[in-house]
């Protein structure tokens, strides 16, 4: 596995659009998108998932929200807008209880996400290679895609991973919380992300554990694709070591950490996405040269 890469300054990214990196990095909404959104029933919970596709080329690109993120953050704009000008298969899509899907927040488990995910991949996209972009709890998802789909997932790549985020919520809390917790099952978690508090259930922090990807006993985890990891030094919700982690865990020989030194969680600033967008472009070119044999 090779060793960390320091984050490098911007590069201009030419197979994207000024334009579309711009349009990309603005406040979107639902409707930002040239057409509307479509749904997939899904036969659990018998939910609507919410879901933009474009058609192109393989292998095509998917993306994962992060926690109470959705299909029309700047990331997921900007990769679109990359996939459009290079002629991409590319599907983003809302996980339930996120953005345009059905669900209530607060009834959804880590395990109905990654349900989600499997349904988009399976039914959505055109069933050739995919590499899957993961931000944050989306990444978490992602590798466990990977692990039930190794046939579909040609390629990871992660900006600010936050793989147990639930169980290191659980374990920052004090015992007496942790009793009011188990007691509500709810409560009720300040976000610098959003004006409102997050619905933190009971169950989703429980169900989640079957899931945990870090120490587990095996001490591996047997993805073999190739993954590309960003990070930000200055990420204090999923702190850096994380990506590391996941390098050390994950059975692929071909994984690269890049750390950003004044990054944050998000990494949405118009260089950031250069850089993710840069990033995925690289991978795609490592993947058509295996594909060749080069």
């Amino acid at each position: 596995m090779r060793a960390f890469t320091p984050g490098a300054a911007s590069v201009d990214v030419a197979s994207v659009s000024k334009e579309a990196l711009e349009a990309a990095t603005s406040s979107p909404t639902p409707d930002s998108s040239d057409e509307p959104f479509k749904l997939l029933q899904t036969a659990s919970e018998h939910l609507p998932l919410a879901y933009h596709r474009l058609e192109g080329g393989s292998p095509g690109l998917m993306f994962l929200p992060g926690f109470m993120s959705n299909m029309t953050s700047g990331k997921a704009m900007a990769l679109e807008a990359y996939a459009r000008d290079n002629g991409r298969e590319y599907v983003r899509f809302d996980y339930h209880g996120h953005g345009s899907s059905g669900g209530r927040f607060e009834e959804c488990t880590l395990g109905g996400w990654i349900e989600n995910a499997l349904d988009i991949l399976d039914k959505v996209t055109s069933g050739g290679p995919m590499v899957l972009v993961g931000s944050s709890m989306g990444m978490w998802i992602a590798i466990h895609v990977a692990l039930r789909r190794p046939d579909r997932v040609a390629g990871l790549v992660g900006i600010g991973a936050a793989p147990d985020f639930t169980q290191r919520f659980w374990l920052t809390l004090s015992a007496e919380d942790r009793e009011s917790f188990e007691k509500d099952r709810l409560l009720l978690k300040q976000s610098p992300y959003s004006e409102e508090p997050y619905k933190i259930s009971l169950d989703l922090v429980t169900e989640a554990r079957q899931h945990l990807l870090l120490n587990n006993a095996e001490n591996t985890v047997a993805v073999d694709c190739p993954i590309r990891l960003l990070h930000g030094c200055q990420d204090v919700t999923a702190p850096p070591h994380l990506s590391s982690d996941i390098m050390n865990m994950v059975t692929s020989t071909d994984v690269e950490v890049t750390l950003v030194k004044d990054g944050d969680h998000r990494l949405s600033t118009p260089r950031d996405l250069d850089r993710m967008v840069r990033t995925v472009e690289e991978l795609l070119r490592t993947l058509e040269g295996h594909q060749k044999g080069e």
